[in-house]
């Protein structure tokens, strides 16, 4: 009762807080936490005639199925090489693209590679796989022209699967470097400009400003960005890999994600499909978990 009270007396204090949020509530209510009803068809034999609670109960057999398959012990490496490589290069990107903006004392120009590095995400998935392949075309592309300039000889990129991995996820840096570096760029704005005051009197070069200033002060940014990347790991978006996919460079570029789609959308295997999805979740939840139970004891910083 008395934090039912203290609720309704907060409520009416702060009306126009809790009306900014409603919207965001309703929106993970209605699309992110009903919806999670469905995941009991993982754990069923799905007939659309009967109709989710009127499905059978099979328990874990799909789950069985899936680590059992032939497939399995691809997908779990082809996803987590994705993600970790995706981590490894794409986070800190970001990071040093926000320190070397925040370094630039022409605002012209700073504007004018702020646009240039923003400007690829707002590409389309089907743009941005279009662009690659015409630049890695064997035939004509600007990549293998200037291998041939060189004197080499013209690669398709795209047909060889030990090269797919690197174009996902170099493209994928480049495009969403400059979205990323946002965040950075705000939480470089709040530092106190007295530090760096501080610093310039006591002799710091511009390098060990950055070093001793900017980066203990962005710290806690990038710990819990780190950890919302880190438990995204496998979960490897599967519409740019369709589209780059194809029959040679399958070996490397089949995932979770593409297994689920042509489970699930293509074979109509939704009870399996289901399955294979939640076990993905399940990692990348354990995952999230433990590395903020990690940066926690380490650096005190943490989501919860």
């Amino acid at each position: 009762m008395l934090i039912s009270r203290y609720f309704r007396r907060s409520a009416w204090r702060n009306w126009q807080l809790y009306a900014l949020a409603s919207p965001v509530i309703a929106y993970f209510l209605i699309f992110k936490y009903v919806p999670m009803y469905g995941v009991q068809i993982a754990f069923k034999e799905f007939m659309a005639t009967l109709g989710i609670w009127g499905s059978p109960w099979i328990g874990f057999d799909h789950f069985e199925r899936f680590f059992n398959s032939y497939y399995f012990e691809r997908l779990i490496w082809n996803t987590l090489e994705i993600g970790l490589y995706e981590l490894v290069v794409g986070f800190p990107v970001p990071i040093i693209l926000a320190l070397m903006i925040n370094e630039v004392r022409n605002n012209k120009f700073k504007k004018m590679v702020q646009t240039v590095t923003y400007a690829p995400h707002f590409l389309s998935t089907i743009v941005m796989v279009g662009m690659i392949f015409i630049f890695l075309s064997p035939a004509d592309g600007i990549v293998n022209r200037i291998i041939a300039w060189f004197g080499g000889e013209s690669v398709s990129f795209m047909m060889e699967p030990e090269w797919f991995k690197s174009i996902y996820v170099l493209s994928g840096v480049w495009q969403q470097m400059g979205w990323s570096s946002i965040i950075y760029i705000a939480a470089l704005a709040g530092i106190d400009p007295s530090l760096h005051e501080a610093a310039r009197v006591d002799g710091a070069s511009r390098l060990q400003r950055i070093w001793h200033v900017n980066l203990p002060g962005i710290a806690p940014t990038i710990v819990i960005l780190l950890i919302l990347n880190v438990g995204n790991i496998m979960a490897v978006g599967y519409e740019k890999i369709l589209l780059m996919q194809n029959d040679l460079n399958l070996e490397a570029s089949d995932v979770i994600s593409t297994y689920v789609y042509r489970s699930g959308i293509l074979d109509a295997q939704y009870s399996f499909s289901a399955a294979v999805d939640l076990f993905n979740a399940a990692i990348n939840c354990v995952l999230l978990v433990l590395v903020n139970y990690a940066a926690r004891k380490i650096g005190k910083t943490s989501l919860w």
